[in-house]
């Protein structure tokens, strides 16, 4: 029996892997499809969308098994319960990089607004977010999964940079007013993708070390909540 629960558990963390790479590459082309204007990079983001739910599902199902036929214990549960949360903040994730898709087709329509700058450094961020949230969850690394909550703080400075900066626009010219909402909205989309890859370095610390730390992930070890 114990032969088969570990094939289980190893089927679990080979979808959650091929689940976090197809958003890491959602993220990629949203904002390659706004970067170069493109509307096939952006529908390509809609068709992984199926492929991301579908994932969601197959895993939701596969630790809803394991959870009523195994009853595992210990580790053994922290990490299906922990594998479907992270599912669940990947589904998110890929949801937003299609939001960001949808703007991007309305904004190709009209002249670009300003050069992107801070918009394409923080998908960079946020896909690193995730990126290192998932080589967390695989390797059990505490610590990488503490520098992910870190480094949220800067992808936050940078919503607010943005949002300041065409605030100023939209003030100067009405006409503006249209294009720059829509990256504003795209900007909050990268902002809350880093909130979801924070939520699934929070879900790896509570794996490796049984501690539920969400809201101040930022503490060390053994710090006081």
């Amino acid at each position: 029996m114990d032969r088969f629960f570990d094939e289980e558990l190893r089927e679990l963390r080979k979808k959650l892997l091929h689940m976090a790479a197809q958003v890491e590459e959602s993220i990629a082309l949203s904002v390659r499809s706004l970067k170069e204007r493109k509307e096939e990079l952006a529908r390509e983001v809609f068709r992984n969308e199926e492929l991301t739910n579908q994932f969601d599902l197959s895993i939701d199902e596969i630790g809803m098994r394991l959870l009523a036929l195994r009853q595992p214990m210990a580790v053994d549960l922290r990490f299906i319960t922990s594998a479907m949360k992270i599912a669940s903040d990947l589904e998110r994730i890929g949801d937003l990089a299609v939001n960001i898709a949808e703007r991007t087709l309305d904004l190709i329509k009209s002249p670009l607004l300003k050069p992107l700058i801070d918009i394409p450094e923080m998908a960079r961020l946020a896909e690193a977010m995730v990126k290192d949230a998932i080589h967390a969850f695989v390797d059990k690394d505490e610590s990488l999964a503490r520098s992910v909550c870190e480094r949220d703080d800067e992808v936050d400075n940078l919503n607010d940079q943005i949002f300041r900066e065409l605030l100023t626009y939209m003030m100067a010219d009405r006409e503006t007013i249209s294009r720059a909402m829509d990256l504003l909205l795209i900007s909050r989309h990268l902002e809350r993708m880093a909130d979801h890859a924070t939520n699934i370095a929070e879900d790896v610390i509570y794996i490796v070390s049984g501690k539920i730390i969400k809201h101040h992930c930022d503490q060390e070890p053994g710090g006081e909540n």
